[in-house]
């Protein structure tokens, strides 16, 4: 009966994931650099079954080696920086908080998005959780969700909301709260590296190739903007890192905040040139495929 509700893959990831929050708390010196220390079970699931839908989907509906790779390299890259030792680094350093928020809110998602998963996903999802994923209040949430204008909006809002200084003190002091702090950014970044690096023409997909490119170069300025006024600050902006003790103690809080500063637009301008040239490429190739298919004559 267990084996009908639950398939045999998915009760192991729940198993593994047990196993893993039971040494954390328990044995914690048993655990590899690579385990994860600060445990959450929302993220360690996540991981667990994003490769196990993956690796199952890829039997119906395989992809090239490229955007195989590239799909692990961004989910290996959000779990290093959010479940391995790193994470007790990004809590005591804030330019190395600011690295772990680029990997979760940029890098990471860009990556995934750019190997277009979502077929490949659904085909290894069990079928009772494929179909919720498809009825109508979940469409109707993801159109309204992946609007340029709310897109841009919640990738930059959320972004600036949590470099606020209260209430970046009080995720620093509240674990729930820090919990949701690095679940938005993850899911914000998806959703809008799926809206801007959407293969297709639109429609089927929510926007132009045209609005994609400019959401893609918008971006830059509010960072550049915040990672400016961050960096020429003369105070401390953010004693909760020298309150949790800072690994680096040569660095001092004014300096943490200039490095700071500049991870926060010089990467993300860096990652947004990328995704310019990957939608140009796209727009010219889907109008050159669009003259090859107009009648001979139709274009004069």
């Amino acid at each position: 009966m267990l084996a009908r509700c639950v398939p045999l893959g998915e009760a192991v990831v729940v198993a593994v994931t047990g196993l893993l929050a039971w040494i954390t708390e328990r044995h914690p010196l048993l655990l590899s650099p690579l385990g994860p220390w600060d445990f959450s079970w929302p993220a360690v699931l996540a991981t667990g079954f994003g490769l196990l839908w993956f690796r199952r989907g890829l039997a119906q509906a395989p992809m090239p080696a490229w955007r195989r790779t590239t799909f692990l390299l961004g989910l290996a890259s959000i779990y290093a920086v959010l479940l391995t030792r790193f994470e007790f680094l990004a809590q005591h350093m804030f330019f190395l908080n600011r690295v772990q928020h680029l990997v979760m809110h940029h890098f990471g998602p860009f990556l995934i998005a750019l190997s277009w998963p979502g077929g490949t996903i659904a085909a290894g999802m069990p079928p009772l959780l494929r179909r919720c994923c498809t009825t109508a209040p979940v469409r109707h949430a993801m159109r309204v969700l992946q609007q340029p204008l709310v897109a841009i909006v919640l990738f930059e809002g959320l972004l600036v909301l949590w470099l606020v200084p209260p209430i970046t003190f009080r995720a620093m002091f509240d674990a729930r709260l820090y919990a949701v702090m690095n679940a938005s950014m993850v899911v914000d970044g998806l959703l809008f590296w799926f809206l801007v690096l959407d293969p297709r023409p639109a429609p089927p997909a929510p926007a132009g190739f045209f609005i994609r490119l400019v959401l893609g170069f918008v971006i830059i300025f509010p960072q550049i903007a915040v990672g400016t006024l961050i960096g020429m600050a003369r105070t401390d902006l953010y004693p909760s890192f020298a309150l949790c003790g800072r690994v680096f103690p040569a660095i001092s809080a004014i300096e943490d905040q200039q490095i700071g500063g500049m991870v926060l637009w010089v990467p993300a301008g860096m990652m947004s040139s990328i995704a310019a040239v990957l939608i140009m490429r796209r727009m010219f190739a889907h109008d050159d495929r669009m003259a090859l298919l107009q009648p001979e004559g139709a274009v004069r």
